[in-house]
C-alpha cells in the first residue's frame, strides 16, 4: 500500500502542478480576478489581478488520481463510500463554483447570499449522510476521540452528523484568507489520516484512507507551488469548499468523525473568532479582534502571511501528532 500512496502523492501533485502551470495564463485572460474585500487589509489591494478558481486544478487531480489507483488500491467494498464522499466534496466544489462564479460577475466579494450558501450546503451533507447509512457504510454511533467511550445517538446523529459537516465546511472555507493558509493546514491533515490508514490498511477502509489522503497530500503540495506567497492563485470557494468536504469525508471514512474538529483545530477557531466578533459587536458595540477571520488580526498585528502559514501548520502538526498517539 505504501507504493501505492507514493503514486497518490506523485501523480496529484504533478497533475496539479501542470494543471496551474498551463491554466493560470487562461484565467488571467479571462480576467477572472479575486475581488477583494473592500474592508479588509489595506496591503491586500495589491492581491488585485490574482485569478481565482484554481481550486478546479486540484480537484481535477485529486479526482483524476483517485480514479486510476482506486481500482488497483482498493478493497471493492471500499469503493463505494470513497466515491460517496468524493461525491459530497464535488458537489460541496459546485456550490464554491456557483459562489465564485456571482463574485466575478458582480466583481465584488459577494457571491450567493449566505442563506443560500448554507442551503445548498445542508442539502449536500444531508444527501451523503443518507447515502452513507442508507448503503450500511455509517452508523448512528459516534466514538469520543482518545477513549474509549462510544455513544449510539440514534435518530440524534443525523442532524449532529450534517451539522457537523457544514460546519466545518464553512471553516475551511474561512481558513482560505491569506497565500498558502488553507492548502497548509489542509495539507498537514491529509498526511496525518495518510499515517492513520496505516494501521487499518488490513481493514476494508484502511486503504482507501490511505490513498485517499495521499491524492489529497499530493494535491496540496501541488498547488502550494503556485499559491504560496505571493500567491499566483487562489483556490476560491470552489477549491476550500471542496478541501472541507473531503477532510470532514476521511473523519467519517476513519469512523471518527470528530477528530477532526481536534486535528482541524485552526479551521475551528478561525470560525469562532467571527462569532465572537460578530457577536461582541452587536451586543456591546466593541470588537474582540483587530479583524477576523482572526489570521487577519494577526496581519493587522504585524505578522507577515508566511509566518501566520507557519504558525498554523505547526499547530496544526503538533495536534495531528498527539492525535495520532492516542489514536494508535
Amino acid at each position: 500500500m505504501l507504493v501505492f500512496f507514493i503514486l497518490a502523492v506523485l501523480l496529484s501533485f504533478t497533475a496539479t502542478a501542470l494543471l496551474s502551470k498551463k491554466f493560470i495564463p487562461f484565467l488571467i485572460s479571462k480576467k477572472m480576478n479575486q475581488p477583494i474585500y473592500e474592508i479588509g487589509p489595506r496591503w491586500h489591494k495589491s492581491k488585485a489581478g490574482t485569478p481565482t478558481m484554481g481550486g478546479i486544478f486540484f480537484i481535477t487531480a485529486i479526482l483524476f488520481t483517485v480514479a486510476v489507483l482506486s481500482f488497483f488500491a482498493i478493497d471493492r467494498d471500499a469503493l463505494a463510500p470513497v466515491w460517496i464522499t468524493l461525491g459530497m466534496a464535488t458537489l460541496f466544489a459546485a456550490v464554491g463554483f456557483i459562489d465564485d462564479r456571482a463574485k466575478l460577475l458582480k466583481k465584488q466579494n459577494e457571491g450567493l447570499k449566505a442563506y443560500q450558501k448554507f442551503l445548498l450546503q445542508l442539502v449536500v451533507a444531508t444527501i451523503y449522510i443518507g447515502a452513507m447509512c442508507a448503503l450500511g457504510y455509517m452508523d448512528t454511533v459516534i466514538p469520543i476521540p482518545f477513549t474509549e467511550i462510544e455513544f449510539d445517538l440514534g435518530i440524534a446523529f443525523y442532524p449532529l452528523a450534517i451539522i457537523l459537516i457544514v460546519g466545518v465546511d464553512n471553516s475551511v472555507n474561512l481558513t482560505d484568507g491569506i497565500d498558502g493558509l488553507c492548502a497548509t493546514v489542509t495539507a498537514v491533515i491529509a498526511a496525518f489520516f495518510a499515517l492513520l490508514g496505516l494501521p487499518l490498511i488490513g481493514l476494508s477502509l484502511g486503504g482507501a484512507i490511505h490513498l485517499f489522503a495521499g491524492a489529497l497530500f499530493g494535491g496540496m503540495l501541488g498547488f502550494l507551488v503556485y499559491n504560496w506567497n505571493p500567491a499566483r492563485i487562489f483556490m476560491g470557494d470552489t477549491g476550500s469548499l471542496f478541501l472541507g468536504g473531503m477532510v470532514t469525508g476521511l473523519a467519517f471514512l476513519a469512523d471518527d468523525p470528530l477528530l477532526i474538529l481536534i486535528v482541524g483545530l485552526i479551521y475551528v477557531i478561525e470560525t469562532v473568532s467571527v462569532i465572537l466578533q460578530v457577536g461582541s459587536y452587536k451586543l456591546f458595540k466593541k470588537r474582540i479582534f483587530k479583524m477576523a477571520p482572526i489570521h487577519h488580526h494577526f496581519e493587522k498585528c504585524g505578522w507577515g502571511e508566511r509566518k501566520i502559514v507557519t504558525v498554523a501548520a505547526c499547530i496544526t502538526a503538533v495536534l495531528c501528532a498527539v492525535s495520532y498517539f492516542f489514536f494508535l
